[in-house]
């Protein structure tokens, strides 16, 4: 068929299609027509039929109030003919039934005594064996506590035992390093002062290479203006906090050019503390400490002081760094903290804390579930023994052999 064009768009389309919409709409008008018809006798007949059934009800209810007159006249006339001998059949079965009824109940009295007999004795053995089960779980709880603080106390010893090689290391080498200084010191006493002093200085710098052995210690050669030793602070991370220098003097008097001099030496090699170890203490001090910006000692509390001076470089080392471009640091650590590498470090921290848990509590369960099963065959086992216990004392009496599987009393 040839296509037509539309004359408001002007869009051409095959005839076929046209024909089929104008048929489709014609059909969908006579529908609806059909269909409103349809609701309208319909609508019509309910009215009709609802008209219909309240005059039938009408009339119903009048047929049946007649009826239930007659029906009811009927049946006084009925009672009234039959109550005489009805009541004399009622008042023979009722004494009947009462003689009955009173065997009855006796006999169901007496079944709710046994019954209640039987189900106290029940109560007392559930009661029972309740109480033997619990002694045996208490039992069982025990001995496993008893385990755990038996290997506990066995990781303790291991522990103690370890402990006591490391200190017993670390007694050793103690006594190591005593006997090197009593044998320096030997030799220092033996030989001239100027050795002595030599000595001295040796056995300073090997103190403290062996107190502090990633502290940079620094020997000034012979003839080179300056103090014996120079020791460069370093921190755990390796950084350099600071420098002090050493003068090691061992004479009877104490000179009183000693001091300005490791001042003036201290200024040069640009260090940060200087300490003067000494065998005769200057007037006025009996002991270690500081004298015009001098730390002023004996060999015998080298140690201490130069632990005490060391700590506190490092501190205003870490101090002073800790000021420095703090600013930034705070940005740094707040970009960290946002950082996807924290939230995945702190995710796995986390995830192990969780998975931790996760395994104890299924220790827990499977310890738990194991006691229920053990609760059940222990059950299963005293009362199929307590079936057979019945069964040989029915036939062999009471104290023919003891069967009991529980301690004696505990039944």
């Amino acid at each position: 068929m040839p296509d037509i064009k539309c004359p408001h768009c002007g869009n051409d389309f095959p005839m076929e299609e046209a024909v089929a919409e104008e048929y489709k709409r014609e059909l969908r008008d006579k529908m609806a027509a059909y269909k409103k018809q349809k609701e309208e006798e319909m609508t019509r007949k309910e009215s009709d039929w609802q008209q219909q059934l309240h005059r039938k009800e009408n009339e119903w209810g009048i047929q049946l109030q007649k009826e239930k007159e007659r029906i009811q006249q009927q049946l006084e006339q009925n009672l009234r003919k039959s109550i005489t001998a009805d009541f004399e059949n009622q008042l023979t079965m009722l004494q009947e039934n009462k003689k009955d009824s009173e065997d009855k109940l006796k006999e169901a009295r007496q079944q709710q005594l046994d019954f209640l007999r039987k189900e106290q004795e029940l109560i007392n053995r559930e009661a029972e064996l309740e109480l033997s089960v619990q002694k045996k779980l208490n039992t069982e709880r025990e001995k496993l506590s008893e385990e755990i603080q038996k290997m506990e106390q066995q990781r303790n010893a291991a522990r103690e035992t370890e402990f006591q090689l490391k200190m017993k290391e670390m007694e050793e080498k103690l006594e190591a390093q005593k006997k090197l200084a009593d044998e320096m010191r030997r030799r220092a006493e033996q030989g001239s002062t100027q050795s002595q002093g030599e000595a001295q200085e040796l056995l300073l710098e090997d103190l403290l290479r062996a107190a502090f052995p990633f502290d940079e210690i620094t020997e000034v050669g012979k003839g080179v203006r300056g103090a014996d030793c120079i020791q460069t602070v370093r921190n755990n991370f390796g950084q350099s906090c600071g420098k002090m220098i050493f003068e090691s003097k061992r004479t009877e008097n104490f000179g009183g050019d000693w001091i300005e001099k490791l001042k003036a030496d201290m200024r040069s090699q640009g260090a940060d503390i200087a300490i003067l170890v000494t065998k005769t203490m200057p007037k006025g001090m009996d002991r270690f400490g500081e004298k015009d910006g001098v730390w002023i000692c004996n060999f015998s509390e080298i140690r201490a002081v130069v632990h005490l001076l060391r700590d506190g470089l490092i501190k205003i080392y870490t101090a002073s760094k800790n000021q420095e471009n703090s600013g930034d640091k705070m940005q740094m650590l707040y970009n960290y903290l946002t950082s996807p590498e924290f939230a995945e470090q702190w995710k796995a921290i986390r995830e192990g804390f969780l998975s931790m848990k996760i395994s104890i509590q299924r220790e827990r369960d499977a310890m738990e579930k194991l006691w229920k099963a053990r609760e059940k065959q222990l059950e299963k086992v005293l009362l199929n023994a307590a079936h057979v216990r019945g069964s040989i004392e029915g036939i062999g009496g009471m104290d023919s052999v003891d069967l009991n599987l529980l301690e004696e009393g505990s039944e």
